[in-house]
């Protein structure tokens, strides 16, 4: 066993963990933190983005303890201090960028670092750096459409789908 300690969404916390432990694992089963979500476990898919010292990272190709004194922000981090959405999270729900769920706490994390780097980004920038999320329900128009409106940019002339 590892000891690990590292900051999770401004938190402390610390736990002992085998070498072969992911990042997501630790995360989704030491800690109850459920909403990154495991997909695929081959880092296909995108499900499981979070931030690791301000990069995103897929928590399911990354060892818990290569995260040891680490900086981690999960989706459950994202939301604003009152506990209301953030803008990119409102920007989900008003723009309908879910469908059945499972994809949008990767979604929304990868936006985050998208619009981190890349503040007014183009819908092709949008769709170009999304390549590593999977969505099995929506085929990506409105999450484009929600990131942008995220951005601040006007979206009233991209179409529904």
């Amino acid at each position: 066993m590892t000891k690990v300690s590292m900051t999770i969404n401004g938190a402390s916390v610390s736990g002992d963990v085998e070498g072969r432990t992911l990042l997501v694992d630790f995360l989704r089963e030491d800690l109850r933190l459920t909403g990154t979500h495991v997909g695929c476990d081959t880092s296909q898919c995108g499900a499981c983005v979070v931030h690791v010292d301000g990069r995103p990272v897929k928590a399911c190709t990354m060892l818990a303890a290569e995260a040891d004194g680490a900086e981690v922000s999960t989706i459950e981090g994202q939301a604003n201090v009152d506990g209301s959405l953030n803008v990119i999270q409102q920007a989900f729900q008003d723009h309908h960028g879910l469908q059945c769920g499972f994809c949008t706490p990767g979604m929304v994390m990868s936006a985050a670092a998208l619009l981190k780097d890349n503040p007014k980004p183009t819908e092709a920038e949008v769709r170009a750096y999304l390549e590593g999320n999977l969505c099995r329900c929506t085929g990506y128009h409105n999450i484009v459409k929600a990131i942008m409106a995220a951005s601040g940019q006007d979206v009233s002339a991209i179409a529904a789908e």
